[in-house]
């Protein structure tokens, strides 16, 4: 495929599936690289905010998280922004299907372009360039009732839900039990959290095997004394059998009463790269090369938690806000790099360590070998959460602040426009083709096909 697609005089049309920490990145940072004569840069995301997923726990517990607008976010780049969910895509055709956003919960995560949800027909938009971040979303493992009766911290709307929960049973006066299935990240996070915020509730933590496992000896020790001076009470190598309506049952046989039940036990990917045909691993995400890009299909890339990337010491990434940055750098300048006709660099793809936040006053820097074990020393405590508070302001700041330290100059795209091609076939299914929406003029809104809401941002 050429830069210009074969399409006389147009543009190349790069789409961005999904505005969390990666996809953001990566459309602001495409903006400001690419001359905006040769490219148009579509950023379609399930929610009109930028989610801070590393957060949502602290948002569930009934603090208050800053949620900039995507078009202040994107304001004076030129970035278009379409409210939709994500139905399908045709890579065949370079179609994108889209279900127009009510503000259903679309059950995706950190991406948020949403799979599927609620909502009429939002017609398609058709790319040249896809990158797909759509990132990840809770994973039930197949438990019985999870759906029906837990609450999770994956996406912005399911927190929210367990924040009104919290606040009824604060309202109540009668105290109440929480319980948090899960000893990952953020199911620590998330126990801790409510703890801290909301004394006159009993937390439990359920975790699989022994508590912090990956962790050194010392940062465990760390966390089995913040767990207990938070009144956490940790239940260790103990399973899930199923949720129901106020109580877990555990496959040793105990039963927990729970008036709110926190589901953190992992997290997975949605259907819609391996219902495209794109080449998926396993666990559905897609298989990129050293560039981020699709080994199946090369129009593709692949960022954050979406991706199935090898890193510098050999192993996957994992799912985390540091491989969004990873995955997003790499991408971005590979892309620039094939439309301009350069050569991509090879920036980092490394795995340092993990923050842990403790509530609002303790935590744990734990950092990683090049096996991805757990070094020795950590650092905890007081100095642990302002690093990590500090961490999460700057990832706030970078995001919202897409091309700022960048280049100004901007490179015009390698290949001039050639002979006109054959219109677009149909679209992917789920959605039919409707007629490209007409370009929008900077700071104007352009109503995209069957009604959904596309916003040029600049």
């Amino acid at each position: 495929m050429s830069p210009r697609s074969g399409r006389s005089g147009m543009k190349h049309r790069i789409v961005v599936l999904g505005a969390g920490y990666a996809g953001a990145y990566v459309a602001g940072t495409l903006a400001r690289r690419l001359a905006p004569a040769d490219v148009v840069i579509t950023v379609v995301n399930a929610e009109p905010d930028f989610v801070q997923r590393l957060r949502l726990h602290q948002l569930a517990a009934g603090q208050e998280i800053a949620a900039p607008p995507l078009t202040d976010v994107f304001a004076g780049t030129g970035v278009r922004l379409r409210l939709a969910h994500v139905a399908a895509i045709d890579p065949e055709r370079r179609i994108v299907a889209l279900v127009e956003s009510d503000g259903a919960d679309p059950g995706s995560g950190a991406g948020g372009g949403g799979a599927g949800g609620g909502g009429a027909d939002g017609g398609a938009v058709e790319y040249d360039t896809l990158v797909y971040a759509l990132g990840s979303r809770g994973a039930a493992h197949g438990v019985p009732g999870v759906a029906q009766y837990a609450f999770d911290v994956a996406a912005r709307p399911s927190a929210l839900r367990l924040r009104a929960c919290l606040d009824g049973l604060d309202t109540r006066g009668e105290g109440g039990s929480v319980v948090v299935v899960g000893d990952g990240l953020t199911g620590i996070e998330t126990a801790t959290e409510i703890a801290e915020s909301r004394p006159g509730l009993s937390v439990t933590l359920i975790a699989r095997r022994e508590l912090g496992a990956p962790l050194s000896t010392g940062a465990r020790d760390h966390l089995r004394r913040a767990c207990g001076r938070l009144g956490v009470t940790v239940l260790e190598h103990t399973g899930v059998e199923a949720v129901e309506a106020g109580r877990v049952l555990c496959a040793d046989g105990t039963v927990l009463s729970s008036d709110a039940t926190v589901w953190t036990a992992g997290f997975a990917v949605g259907p819609i790269a391996a219902t495209a045909g794109l080449g998926v691993a396993a666990d559905g995400r897609i298989v990129v090369d050293r560039t981020m890009r699709s080994v199946s299909h090369p129009d593709v890339y692949a960022v954050g938690d979406s991706a199935h990337a090898i890193g510098d010491n050999g192993l996957p990434l994992p799912m985390s806000c540091a491989s969004a940055g990873y995955t997003g750098r790499q991408a971005t300048a590979a892309i620039v790099a094939r439309l301009t006709g350069g050569e991509a660099t090879r920036t980092g793809l490394e795995y340092v360590g993990n923050h842990i936040s403790l509530g609002r006053r303790d935590g744990i820097l734990q950092m990683v070998d090049r096996e991805a074990k757990a070094k020795p020393r950590f650092m905890g405590g007081r100095k642990a959460a302002r690093v990590k508070a500090g961490i999460l302001r700057m990832s706030l700041w970078t995001t919202s602040h897409p091309t700022f330290g960048l280049p100004a100059r901007k490179h015009r795209l390698a290949t001039p426009p050639t002979t006109p091609t054959a219109p677009a076939a149909p679209a992917a299914p789920a959605a039919p083709a409707a007629p490209a929406a007409p370009a929008a003029p900077a700071g104007e809104t352009a109503v995209g096909p069957m009604g959904s809401g596309e916003t040029a941002c600049g």
